[in-house]
């Protein structure tokens, strides 16, 4: 990317994980894709404390601005949760005298949980370890935390009033916010006495029917499946809860009409929109239910489609002049869930992230590559059904990190294409011991294809890349989430994902 703020179209050369020569990035860059791409658990070639600390250490180099200005994005853009409260915490350790941190805070805190969520890793940011875990709190930070109090009402505040090492109380008694009328002085005081009335919520409403006992499976069964039924048809079943409870909705046999019902919601286009949902969270729903014998499967994993369709609708594609080749990284550094408790892997986002983008595309090549390169072909409309297929066929190309082919392969056939889209870690190598490298091969194909634009999509934040990314038409976007196209978006207008982090107003 070309950034207003560089003199320099260098970067420094270093050695990556795989010991090839690679790039360091700028600091505003690394922070960014160390942040869109943080899940906070462990990667192949990063442990979850080492990248949270190496986060922390380029928070520290950073202008606060941009840090704060990131924050924001990482949550109201990019839908991050976990790392947001990091950001702010870490800023307010090292920022101080106007009211930043303050603003900050309330935009990161969106949900009523996210108060408790913030100081519990203040508490631990801080090493406190004794009874009093969050005294000698930010003036700034407190002021932020007391403000968002004023955001939530009893069901928020209740929904989220968990027995966690924070809690709400803890919060109210530490930053001891100002109610803005009697009745929010009510809602305080019953958080202070504990006394918040326990919401409705599909989990309590489950919870309270599995505590019973009854006669027989069959009894059981048909008391679950009417329950179902009852949150389908109330509609008191988000979006999320639907989408992650399908496989449930599914084994309890529900009816042709409630199942329906079910559908018509999940393929809604103005739900998806509202639902916010990371791309990944569709595949997971996907794939359990793909494991299920039950002969209406079909009925839901075509609305799953269609709701993955609405979601890559606001991706701009491109027509039929425009030439693009699609590579995706599936390589074995790849294959690492995204959590401990998540069947998705980082080459899955990769996937799922290039069969959005191929379906925007009226003239593209779609592959992928580990010890070789692959081009295989997939319709345009079935994304989830395309991630499958290469899933199940990546030991076709086996596991090193070879990404050079893709462009040596478009150099032996002479074929100028527009744009080269690279899913991947970015830790690329040859482990054919050749010689070649992504680097040269790119200064080569250059010359027969010279407006040829290469964007690399990093999903795993290491800090370098294989190519500079300053100079010869070579760009990078990192992120799990579909807002990545908004970036490559922003860089078709002439601009790139730090300009559009700068022009944040807090």
């Amino acid at each position: 990317m070309k950034f207003n703020f560089m003199l320099s179209k260098q970067q420094k050369e270093i050695i990556n994980k795989e010991g090839e020569t690679a790039f360091a990035l700028p600091i505003q860059l690394e922070l960014y894709t160390a942040v869109a791409t943080a899940a906070l658990s462990e990667q192949f070639y990063e442990k979850a404390n080492d990248k949270l600390q190496r986060i922390i250490e380029l928070i520290e180099k950073n202008d606060a601005a941009f840090v704060a200005k990131l924050a924001v994005y990482a949550r109201e853009q990019m839908y991050l949760r976990s790392i947001p409260p990091v950001l702010v915490v870490e800023l307010a350790k090292r920022h101080s005298g106007d009211n930043l941190v303050s603003k900050l805070t309330g935009r990161v805190i969106q949900r009523a949980d996210e108060i408790t969520e913030l100081l519990a890793y203040y508490a631990m940011a801080n090493a406190r370890k004794e009874v009093k875990q969050l005294n000698k709190l930010s003036k700034q930070l407190q002021k932020g935390v007391a403000e968002a109090f004023n955001n939530f009402d009893e069901y928020q505040f209740a929904k989220y009033n968990r027995d966690a090492n924070v809690k709400l109380k803890d919060a109210l008694f530490l930053v001891h916010p100002k109610a803005k009328d009697e009745a929010q002085q009510q809602l305080f005081d019953k958080i202070a006495k504990d006394e918040l009335e326990v919401p409705y919520t599909w989990e309590v409403e489950l919870s309270a029917l599995g505590q019973l006992k009854f006669d027989d499976a069959e009894t059981k069964r048909q008391a679950f499946r009417g329950k179902w039924e009852e949150l389908i048809f109330s509609n008191k079943l988000g979006y999320m809860a639907t989408l992650r409870n399908l496989r449930n909705i599914m084994e309890a046999e529900v009816s042709n009409e409630a199942l329906k019902k079910v559908c018509a919601y999940l393929s809604n286009e103005k739900a998806v929109a509202n639902s916010k949902q990371l791309p990944f969270r569709f595949l997971g729903a996907y794939r359990e239910l793909k494991q299920l014998a039950d002969g209406r499967v079909g009925l839901v994993l075509e609305a799953l489609e269609q709701a993955v369709l609405f979601s890559a609708a606001n991706i701009a594609g491109y027509d039929a002049g425009t030439k693009v080749v699609i590579a995706a990284d599936v390589s074995g550094s790849m294959q690492t869930a995204i959590s401990p408790k998540s069947k998705i892997q980082n080459y899955d986002i990769g996937l799922m992230l290039a069969m959005l983008l191929q379906s925007r595309c009226e003239n593209v090549t779609t592959g992928m590559f580990g010890d070789s390169w692959k081009i295989i072909g997939v319709p345009k409309k079935n994304i989830l059904a395309n991630v499958q297929e290469y899933h199940r066929r990546e030991g076709e190309v086996g596991y090193s990190t070879n990404g050079y082919l893709v462009i040596k392969d478009l150099l032996m056939k002479n074929k100028a294409v527009d744009k080269i889209m690279m899913f991947t870690d970015c830790q690329l190598w040859n482990s054919n011991n050749t010689g070649e490298t992504i680097a040269g091969l790119w200064r080569q194909y250059k010359k027969i294809a010279p407006a040829a634009k290469l964007y690399l999509f990093d999903l795993a934040g290491h800090g370098n890349t294989p190519l500079n990314v300053l100079r010869d038409d070579v760009f990078l976007i990192a992120g799990w989430s579909d807002k990545i196209f908004d970036v490559l978006r922003a860089i078709e207008d002439g601009t790139d994902a730090v300009q559009m982090i700068n022009s944040i107003e807090l």
